[in-house]
């Protein structure tokens, strides 16, 4: 299986409920770097896995949308506990719609599979895992 990961990040604040969360119920800000790993078999016409310059936007793109934002206002988040496991699956769901909408190219169309990472910090993350 072949790979190409993306790098971007999301700077967001939110609350959670639920005693699991301990001080984490309250408002507060979180930074998170964001990976985008997109799979595929074999390689493309052009041996590549995916235009890497368009990976990078999209995914710039549908962090762009998450970031400087309270997701506690967010109707698409109401009364969702916006923790970094569910978060990956938010974006690694928008980015396979922008695959699935042809935005990465026709050679995207033979990805198989894509994975989103969330890093809190250097020693905790969470990530999702989709097929396409």
């Amino acid at each position: 299986m072949f790979s190409v990961t993306v790098r971007d990040h999301i700077m967001i604040a939110h609350s959670f409920s639920g005693d699991v969360f301990g001080p984490a119920q309250k408002l507060h800000g979180a930074t998170f770097v964001v990976d985008a790993t997109f799979r595929r078999p074999e390689l493309d016409a052009d041996n590549i896995v995916v235009d890497i310059g368009r990976a990078g936007e999209e995914l710039h793109d549908v962090c762009g949308a998450l970031s400087y934002r309270n997701l506690d206002d967010e109707p698409a988040f109401t009364g969702v506990n916006t923790s970094t496991e569910f978060l990956a699956k938010v974006i690694a769901d928008r980015l396979a719609d922008r695959i699935a909408a042809g935005a990465l190219g026709d050679g995207a169309r033979g990805l198989t599979g894509l994975s989103v990472t969330l890093h809190e910090s250097h020693i905790a993350w969470a990530g999702y895992e989709r097929s396409l």
